[in-house]
């Protein structure tokens, strides 16, 4: 007879009641809050929509100061102006960008994403909407499950009709950094806006009213690649906040005046406070999760309560993991080293690429016909000459051949430019050479500032002649 199996009855351990950030709809109703944290917050936010709501309407040298003007292909930054030729500063600044991003994940986890990320602080600005229009969080879910009302019919309608106008200044204003403002704020006053302006106007209010009114955290957990691959990044020196689980536990209700330890219990009181200031409706308490965006609203909501109850702040706070296991956090560690880095070295090489970037620019481009005969029996190429001003001012440019013995530019050499223009200069190069030293050769164009000969730009093409006459 074989010998059976014994069995063993598992319990399910018992853990206090959850109160879940969101109402029976799924909607999470954040709960107000103040704290050091949410001052921090939202003085960055303040600063970040000032510039990029302010920015738009300042004026430099008698035109918009920041301007990607894609009808002339060329971007206005205050005093300078980018063309595509630059774009490869554009491809160094995202570098710079990502790498930042790195260091600073490394270093504190997801701080972009809970302080300066427009999709958290649009978010952020759409639930103080609520607030104003609907009340305080209790009121806001009372309201959601209440039946249709005049009183719920205009509360909602105030709600919607303060997103839908953030919406439209914001795809306004996202709008006129690509067409001047000015003008695009008349045309829309006086529906005179043209169909492709109008497209881009409503699509990025479509996106923000959406994004910021009705996904909310679902673009933070589901669409942003972020979350997905933030955690690669981490380590145990990482600063993330952390719920200090050997001081909180076990949790529960007490008297201000019962010490935690007469009764067994941890300072947590399980006021679930933490969860329901969180804007991703989770419980910190759970561990590290994904869904975090590392805002500190829970700390802020934590530390109040810490200061009720007379206890040390702290039990929501950031910290890294070595921290919580009673070890010390190494700030300076081989990753965060390495990403620092190259960091500064992209800085650096694109500060002394703008330094150094050519105000003038030179492209050469060779007639297609291959060869001819001019009218002293010279062999010579025919060429087009694209020079554009890059600067401010009006320039005199002097076009010439550089290392070019036995050759002989002709037509135009001389050039003034007003600021920004761009001039295509017909020009021949004739051979003097009897017999060419090959049937292809490389010729280097220069274009050289009269007046700074410093400033110089320069660009090759092929001449071809007959080997045979």
């Amino acid at each position: 007879m074989s010998e059976r199996i014994p069995t063993v009855e598992i319990f399910e351990p018992v853990h206090p009641k959850k109160v879940k950030a969101k109402s029976s709809d799924t909607l999470i109703h954040t709960r107000s809050f103040t704290g050091l944290f949410r001052t921090l917050r939202v003085l960055g936010a303040g600063f970040l929509f000032l510039a990029f709501f302010g920015t738009v309407w300042l004026n430099w040298g008698g035109r918009q100061a920041v301007l990607w003007d894609l009808a002339e292909s060329k971007f206005h930054i205050f005093g300078a102006t980018f063309w595509p030729q630059d774009f490869i500063l554009l491809s160094a600044l995202l570098i710079i960008c990502a790498f930042g991003l790195f260091a600073i994940t490394v270093f504190a986890g997801r701080v972009w994403c809970g302080y300066t990320c427009p999709q958290s602080s649009f978010t952020w600005l759409f639930m103080w909407c609520e607030k104003v229009t609907e009340g305080e969080r209790n009121q806001r879910i009372k309201l959601q499950s209440a039946p249709w009302s005049l009183n719920k019919l205009a509360r909602r309608s105030a709600k919607h009709t303060l997103w839908l106008g953030i919406s439209v200044l914001t795809g306004l204003t996202f709008v006129g950094y690509f067409t001047p403002i000015r003008p695009l704020v008349a045309e829309l006053l006086t529906w005179q806006m043209g169909g492709v302006s109008l497209f881009w106007v409503l699509f990025f209010t479509a996106a923000t009213y959406l994004n910021a009114g009705w996904l909310r955290e679902a673009v933070c957990m589901h669409m942003c690649p972020y979350a997905r691959f933030q955690s690669v990044m981490f380590d145990k020196d990482t600063l993330t906040i952390s719920y200090d689980a050997a001081r909180g536990e076990h949790r529960g209700p007490r008297k201000r005046e019962v010490k935690p330890a007469d009764v067994g219990l941890g300072d947590c009181i399980d006021c679930q406070l933490c969860v329901q200031v969180c804007p991703t409706g989770i419980d910190i308490r759970d561990g590290l999760q994904m869904e975090c965006i590392g805002c500190a609203a829970c700390v802020d909501a934590c530390d109040s309560i810490m200061d009720k109850m007379g206890y040390a702040r702290g039990l929501v706070r950031y910290t890294s993991e070595h921290q919580l296991q009673g070890g010390k956090t190494h700030l300076l560690r081989p990753r965060l080293i390495g990403y620092s880095a190259v960091l500064l070295v992209m800085i650096a090489a694109l500060v002394l690429a703008l330094v150094q970037r050519p105000m003038v620019s030179l492209d050469v481009t060779k007639d297609r016909g291959m060869f001819r005969e001019n009218s002293q029996g010279l062999i010579e190429n025919i060429y087009s000459l694209k020079v554009i001003n890059k600067t401010q001012q009006r320039q005199d440019y002097r076009l010439e051949l550089v290392e070019a013995e036995g050759f002989q530019l002709q037509g135009k050499t001389g050039i003034s430019l007003a600021p920004g223009e761009i001039v295509d200069v017909p020009v021949s190069v004739a051979l003097l050479a009897d017999k060419p030293a090959s049937s292809s050769q490389t010729l280097r164009f220069k274009v050289t500032d009269v007046d700074e000969p410093w400033v110089y730009s320069e660009a090759e093409s092929r001449f071809v002649a007959p080997l045979n006459r």
